[in-house]
């Protein structure tokens, strides 16, 4: 059988390309090495950011990247977990980087809530010293490792994509490619290898200077309160680029490195997410290098709960689970799309972004190389 498109990988990058191609009426097939995908796509939050992205291009693939999985999931069987965010601020520094970024395009929508009103809403969390929260309404969250092989299941069940997993994908050269299974036949090719450098157009990749992020998260138990939204802490000001490029983000970053020194030497920023039984997801660390070493040092962990303990007030839950990721950062763009070859797109998410930009960033690439008329940026 010949395809119009054949997909290479099976994460959340390559779940997204699929599906656009498959609702746009293109025969697609879906290759996957493994026997389902279990990088960085299942080893996440399943938090669908917006409010925070780099501004411009990223914050708007988000925004599409949302709607996208708005309209897919119920329909993919996916229950959306919970829906907002709520950005703690401990401080006046903090609070002049909300100032800051709800005067910006990207604050449609969001507003500054006084202490009072956040500790309402979350059933009393909150530490001695919050201030105020930023919320957003714009985000949801589904259970990463519920929602990737949901999604793949649709597509094969509902959408007609030939799903091939534990096929390893040896060469690409449209219209062939050539696998551990035999030959495929296909007119176009998108690659999405996440963080496997090595495999297909190495010398492509090399060429971006990409490296690694290990990361550490964990599961802790129901604390007893269903949170409204997702929450983080005034570290996530400075983390993510849409907050953290305001000038005001410098003189917060300075305050909290002085006070918190530990935590950037680990890379660390809070992130609590619920899940429908209760449990917290929570995180995380970011270490970097070629090969990051699988051993997470234990004072991660140590200061992603006490950060915990610090923005949200009142006890820790017990860990139930614990888990390390690694995905691909660059140091110059949030993501890349390469032509290796005339009829070849090579796409990488570079910021850990992958599940709040992909299906905008899939829309991208095919109206360029499908010539799809999808209504998106070029």
């Amino acid at each position: 059988m010949a395809y119009d498109l054949a997909v290479v990988g099976g994460g959340i990058l390559g779940l997204a390309h699929a599906y656009v191609a498959a609702r746009e009426g293109l025969k697609v097939v879906l290759i996957e090495r493994d026997g389902a995908a279990s990088g960085a796509s299942i080893r996440n939050f399943g938090f669908i950011t917006v409010t925070g992205q780099e501004r411009g291009t990223s914050w708007q693939l988000a925004r599409r990247t949302r709607d996208i999985w708005a309209d897919l999931a119920p329909r993919a069987a996916i229950p959306i977990e919970h829906e907002g965010l709520y950005l703690t601020a401990r401080s006046p520094e903090a609070i002049a980087v909300i100032e800051a970024f709800l005067k910006t395009e990207m604050g449609e929508g969001c507003s500054l809530l006084d202490a009072a009103t956040f500790r309402a809403a979350s059933g009393g969390m909150g530490g001695a010293d919050l201030m105020g929260a930023l919320h957003s309404p714009h985000e949801i969250r589904v259970e990463s490792r519920f929602a990737i092989p949901r999604i793949t299941a649709f597509l094969a069940e509902q959408m007609g994509v030939t799903v091939m997993t534990k096929t390893a994908v040896h060469e690409v050269a449209p219209p062939r490619l050539t696998t551990s299974r035999g030959v495929v036949e296909a007119g176009q090719v998108v690659v999405c290898p996440g963080d496997d450098f090595n495999t297909l157009y190495p010398e492509r990749i090399a060429a971006y200077g990409l490296t690694r992020c290990r990361l550490s998260m964990l599961r802790l138990a129901n604390p007893g309160v269903r949170l409204p939204g997702a929450i983080m802490s005034d570290l996530g000001l400075l983390r993510y680029r849409g907050y953290g490029a305001l000038p005001e983000a410098r003189v917060l970053e300075a305050r909290l490195r002085g006070e918190v020194p530990r935590l950037f030497d680990n890379g660390v920023h809070l992130i609590v997410a619920q899940g429908t039984d209760g449990s917290l997801i929570v995180g995380d660390s970011h270490h970097y290098a070629d090969v990051p070493p699988p051993f997470a040092p234990a004072s991660a962990e140590e200061d992603i709960l006490q950060e915990y303990a610090t923005a949200l007030g009142g006890p820790v839950p017990p860990v139930i689970e614990r888990w390390t990721g690694t995905y691909a950062v660059a140091p110059d763009r949030t993501f890349l799309i390469d032509t290796p070859q005339e009829n070849v797109r090579l796409v990488i998410v570079t910021s850990g972004t992958g599940a709040s930009t992909g299906f905008g960033i899939a829309e991208k690439v095919l109206a360029d190389l499908a010539g799809l008329k999808l209504g998106v940026a070029a």
